[in-house]
């Protein structure tokens, strides 16, 4: 799945420890495998169960998956967006917005 990622998140991103890192990259992994089957057939069960992939309350058009469910509470937002390449081509992509724990809630 290819992905951008938004100023806030890479902010985020540098406040985690290496080890929430490695969680997040771990979860990535799975999430990204999922979201290329979610493009391909549009079935909300391509979502495995553990990262809890689901729009966020009051927020139109964003989601949030968990990345990490114990010490600490990991989570991150993101949307979906079409990515174009130099020669005009385009397909689904991934906008990673926000990173951390519920804070990343009050702007997601």
């Amino acid at each position: 799945m290819r992905f951008e990622r938004t100023e806030p998140f890479k902010a985020d991103y540098q406040r985690l420890t290496e080890d929430e890192r490695e969680k997040f990259r771990r979860s990535v992994r799975a999430f990204n495998a999922a979201a290329d089957r979610f493009v391909e057939t549009k079935d909300p069960s391509s979502w495995p169960a553990n990262l809890r992939v689901k729009p966020v309350a009051n927020a139109p058009g964003i989601f949030e998956m968990t990345w990490s469910f114990s010490g600490p509470d990991g989570r991150a937002t993101w949307e979906w967006t079409t990515a174009t390449d130099a020669a005009g081509r385009s397909w689904r992509a991934v906008r990673w917005r926000r990173l951390g724990g519920h804070r990343i809630f009050r702007e997601p």
